[in-house]
């Protein structure tokens, strides 16, 4: 039995139920034995160094290699149970210099300047879009859902957040509408069905291209919505009334913040409004895990508010409006994943076991953080006028109200995968990258 590994995995896990079957096959419970029990077994003493030496990125890379091994319950338990023990318990137990060591790395990374965006961007959209179609909703929002009410399904969720976003953004019929990170078309298609405006998409992903112009084009709506390929550090001479990004701002990088809100104001009209929808964290994280930064967001970070405001008062931006979501992506993660494993086949047969495993572990690790480590969504509102938005927020459920009577009126959507795709390996699934 790895003595070291005993002593982080007793450290790390107080509180449940996880038993743990070493190499040598003798088995350890631990914590307290409450809650649902769960149990893994690792397969080899080189998995178990490698584990000590850094938990952070080797357990998940250990459980894509199928070397270590869920017995009981799913990935989702025992993630579960660790991060229950406390993030600051988990902090303790990795290795102090391997920690310090991510965190310089990506802080540093995060301020060169040197445009990584669309590898980024390509390293996970442009994968094969059938995976995709394995669980998200009829329009293919790869964002929070606004489980409003409570209890809703996935798709009657992510058709309350676009009717939530587009509420705030109090649009007029003839207005002009940038979109930054407009994914595939599904807000743009909807901004301009339910309010009469001209949108822009700008995305990095090809993939995502195409797809949102061949759905514009299918829906007879490409003379109102344009998809570019643009980054939108790069776009120039244009205006807009409203400036909507759900889901991209993660993708901008903390050294990137305060040239992203300057662009923003740039580009937005002086009496214009601009919804912002990101994801959060309750402190200063410094750096992104290292597993999800190698293998899913290459170049991500969830920031804290408190990281995001500076730059936002520095471009002289008003805050019109703030708004927390603490559970709803934990629930559209819940919904992603469990639709995900019920096509375990289909996955498998798009890449491989192991990239199954992959993207089980993702979505099982970004379901326990909403849980565990108290991240949320938040929506700022911004504007560079005073008078841009009401004084009071009934407007929101105003609007919400008649665009739910759009929705009544609007033809059903085409669904997503009536395309074919060539699937694409992966590259951060390649052995070359599970090498040290």
């Amino acid at each position: 039995m790895n003595a070291a590994l005993l002593t982080l995995l007793r450290r790390l896990v107080r509180n449940g139920n996880l038993a743990v079957v070493f190499s040598s096959g003798e088995e350890v419970i631990l914590g307290d034995g409450s809650g649902k029990p769960a149990s893994i077994r690792i397969v080899d003493a080189e998995a178990e160094a490698a584990i000590v030496r850094d938990p952070g990125l080797r357990f998940g890379e250990l459980y894509m290699d199928g070397r270590v091994v869920i017995e009981k319950g799913d990935i989702f338990d025992v993630l579960s149970i660790v991060k229950d023990n406390g993030i600051e318990n988990a902090a303790n137990a990795t290795n102090t210099m391997t920690g310090l060591w991510h965190v310089l790395r990506q802080q540093l990374l995060s301020r060169i300047p040197v445009n990584r965006n669309r590898h980024n961007v390509a390293h996970h959209y442009d994968l094969d879009r059938r995976l995709f179609d394995l669980f998200l909703d009829e329009d293919w929002q790869y964002s929070c859902a606004y489980f409003q009410p409570r209890g809703i399904s996935l798709d009657a969720a992510q058709l309350a957040k676009k009717r939530h976003i587009t509420a705030k953004l109090l649009l007029e019929p003839g207005q002009k509408v940038l979109e930054v990170g407009s994914g595939w078309g599904g807000m743009a298609m909807y901004l301009a069905e339910s309010s009469g405006v001209e949108v822009t998409g700008i995305t990095l992903s090809e993939e995502q291209v195409k797809v949102s112009r061949d759905r514009a084009a299918r829906r007879g709506v490409s003379d109102r919505v344009r998809f570019e390929l643009q980054d939108y550090r790069t776009l120039q001479g244009r205006q807009f009334d409203r400036i909507v990004s759900v889901g991209m701002f993660e993708h901008v990088g903390i050294g990137n913040y305060g040239n992203f809100f300057d662009k923003m104001k740039e580009l937005l009209k002086p009496d214009g409004i601009m919804l912002l929808h990101s994801i959060g964290q309750i402190y200063k994280p410094w750096a992104t895990n290292p597993w999800i930064e190698k293998y899913i967001f290459p170049g991500g970070y969830i920031p804290a508010i408190s990281e995001v405001l500076p730059s936002v008062e520095r471009a002289r931006l008003l805050v019109k409006d703030v708004e927390i979501l603490p559970m709803h992506y934990a629930w559209t993660l819940r919904a992603w994943r469990e639709r995900f494993v019920a096509r375990r086949e289909e996955a498998v047969k798009l890449y491989d076991e192991r990239f199954f495993r992959m993207w089980e572990f993702y979505l099982a690790a970004s379901e326990t953080a909403f849980l565990y480590d108290k991240h949320f969504i938040f929506q700022l509102q911004l504007s560079s006028s005073l008078d841009a938005v009401p004084a009071s927020r009934g407007y929101i459920e105003e609007r919400e109200r008649q665009l739910i009577e759009f929705e009544k009126r609007r033809p059903p959507l085409e669904p997503v995968n009536t395309w074919d795709a060539v699937p694409r390996q992966p590259e951060h699934i390649e052995p070359a990258a599970m090498a040290g």
